[in-house]
């Protein structure tokens, strides 16, 4: 973790939904130019998608954080595989499943990075899923929400929150709702990257959608010429992977670590040189 930024401020990066193995493969090329280019203290990458862009299992959970990624999020796909709840269970791991699914789904409701950049705080990291267009049965993610921050082992918590939601509406609400509570609320899930990065007035950082780590040609991720048939004919169709165009999407922003509020926001794009490792040799 770099320190050559002021010892007041935490860089923090955030990746969108990588997808499949094109999603890995341009996260793990592209990673150390997005270090070079920003040195963040911490970086985050949803991973929902990552195993052929359903679920993820732990072999490609350790894998991607071996890439350098020091949390993973997830969202409706959490229990795809479910062999994953057996890394959700373990409180020394960095990964949480949504907050606000089911009381008894197994896993944590949220992530803590514990003294974060060297200094003595923490970082939380929360996930909720949205209820607009979303046939994942979820609870209220305003309440969940609140109801974690209310028992938040700090007295003045560093917290990013996730909207993995269908409804740019049901973002903007979280956000605002949140807004002068939590450092940034972040959206995913719509796998397209939006142009409305910015700070609130109350200094919580927020966008619509951060994007995909994954193939933009494609329909968000899938081949295009599968969805094209399924959705002209009405018949089944078994979507495959997209293929080409891969790039590493997300954001970097600067927290103000004594107010807990983010002070810069920027969109980050990182496309793929598909000439090189490890696409050259797939």
């Amino acid at each position: 973790m770099s320190k050559t930024h002021h010892m007041n401020e935490l860089k923090v990066a955030f990746l969108g939904d990588i997808f499949g193995t094109p999603g890995r493969r341009v996260v793990q090329q592209q990673l150390p130019n997005l270090r070079a280019d920003h040195e963040p203290d911490v970086i985050i990458a949803n991973a929902e998608n990552a195993k052929s862009g359903l679920g993820l299992s732990p072999s490609l959970y350790h894998k991607i954080r071996e890439y350098g990624i020091d949390a993973i999020t997830l969202g409706d796909h959490v229990f795809r595989d479910q062999s994953i709840a057996t890394i959700l269970d373990r409180p020394e791991e960095p990964i949480a499943r949504p907050a606000n699914l089911a009381n008894k789904a197994q896993g944590k409701v949220y992530t803590r990075l514990v003294n974060v950049a060297g200094t003595d705080r923490s970082l939380f990291i929360i996930t909720v899923l949205g209820r607009i267009f979303f046939s994942q049965p979820a609870d209220d993610p305003f309440a969940t929400v609140d109801a974690i921050l209310e028992k938040l082992p700090e007295p003045n918590p560093l917290v990013i929150v996730e909207a993995h939601m269908e409804a740019t509406s049901e973002k903007a609400a979280l956000a605002h709702y949140l807004d002068g509570r939590v450092a940034m609320v972040l959206g995913t899930h719509t796998h397209v990257p939006t142009a409305d990065a910015r700070i609130l007035p109350k200094g919580t950082g927020f966008i619509t959608d951060v994007g995909m780590c994954g193939p933009y040609h494609s329909i968000i991720g899938r081949d295009v010429a599968s969805v094209v048939k399924g959705m002209t004919t009405g018949m089944f169709v078994p979507y495959g992977m997209g293929d080409g165009d891969e790039a590493m999407c997300g954001i970097v922003a600067t927290i103000d670590l004594q107010r807990g509020a983010t002070s810069k926001i920027i969109p980050i794009r990182y496309e793929a040189d598909r000439n090189a490792t490890p696409f050259n040799n797939a």
